[in-house]
């Protein structure tokens, strides 16, 4: 819990940097101004144990934008990954990954075009099963239990680099850090991708 706890105070930390920023703009003219709506691909890189367990994959998504307070946006992010095993004793071929997450993105104007963020994700997985498989008895073994669904939640932080900013249209570096709280042990990933976005209104 130590960590969970240093991870909330950061994130309130910076809500409150954010909130002593404004000026008398009112939050409610603000908020929603602005919409943007992205895609992203890029590459997830496992750490921990997980990289004994499996390879590095690609994945791809949706990314929604939105302001909500003077320097501090409002993320939505959906992605997919489909992840190849390592042990040959893991008695599928693959698992089925989708992702959500909802956080927010602070833009310091000191360190601009880098914006940094962070939130909550939930990810949801299954394995990739042969139909002659039994569940039952594969439960028993490494990765057994993903022949059912599974939802995991975490947290997650980001570092958002704008390479490209034109009219309606922006392009950059997302990098992120996940981590999910499976027990007995966390599970850590790396995402590294780019995305395009085009703003609605």
């Amino acid at each position: 819990m130590g960590k969970l706890k240093k991870i909330l105070l950061l994130v309130a930390s910076l809500a409150l940097a954010a909130l002593a920023q404004e000026d008398s703009t009112k939050v409610e003219d603000i908020a929603f101004s602005k919409v943007y709506l992205g895609i992203e691909g890029g590459e997830i890189y496992p750490f921990g144990d997980l990289i004994d367990a499996t390879y590095n994959t690609m994945y791809g998504g949706l990314n929604f934008r939105y302001s909500y307070w003077k320097n501090v946006d409002g993320v939505v992010m959906f992605h997919y990954a489909y992840f190849k095993p390592r042990p040959d004793v893991v008695p599928y071929d693959g698992v089925h990954q989708a992702s959500g997450k909802l956080g927010l993105d602070w833009r310091f104007p000191a360190i601009h075009p880098i914006v940094l963020g962070g939130g909550f994700a939930c990810n949801w997985t299954r394995a990739d099963l042969d139909d002659d498989i039994v569940k039952d008895e594969i439960y028993d073994e490494p990765g057994g239990t993903l022949g059912d669904n599974e939802t995991e939640f975490g947290w997650f932080a980001r570092l958002n680099v704008v390479l490209w900013n034109f009219e309606k249209f922006r392009m950059g570096f997302n990098f992120m850090w996940e981590e999910i709280w499976t027990l007995p042990k966390r599970s850590d990933m790396l995402y590294a991708g780019i995305y395009v976005e085009r703003k609605l209104w």
